[in-house]
């Protein structure tokens, strides 16, 4: 897969996650998708990612912005450096109480692309910045 189209699937996936369209992230997926987070589960399948967009999408409500992308010229890895604003809405067990504070935490996220379809995607965070704003 050529990297300008490596590029426009990562964009795909990320402007489905910023329109709360879980379907149309899934749809830049393969079957077997490896979903790895930052200090969190690791998820094999659609199913398990479809699980984990439902949980994501009633704690917190997110928007990606100044999105980069980058792929190699093989298109089979990128990667996206973003700014994650959000709203931590209901809380997360293990996590601090959510009562609707907001939070900016930049992020990154790598992929890899098999048969024109994101095959793996590993998100990293810091995740004591973002536990330091949500407790103020």
């Amino acid at each position: 897969m050529p990297r300008t189209e490596t590029l426009a699937l990562i964009r795909r996936y990320y402007d489905a996650f910023n329109a709360a369209d879980p379907e149309g992230m899934l749809a830049c997926l393969t079957e077997d998708i490896e979903h790895r987070v930052n200090e969190g589960g690791h998820r094999l399948g659609k199913a398990k990612f479809r699980e984990f967009c439902g949980h994501m999408g009633v704690s917190y409500r997110e928007q990606l912005r100044d999105l980069t992308i980058f792929a190699i010229d093989d298109g089979t890895r990128g990667a996206a450096e973003f700014v994650v604003h959000g709203e931590y809405l209901k809380t997360d067990p293990g996590l601090p109480e959510a009562k609707g504070q907001t939070y900016i935490l930049p992020a990154g996220g790598f992929f890899e692309v098999r048969d024109g379809l994101i095959s793996r995607i590993t998100t990293f965070y810091n995740l004591n910045d973002w536990i330091a704003q949500v407790s103020r």
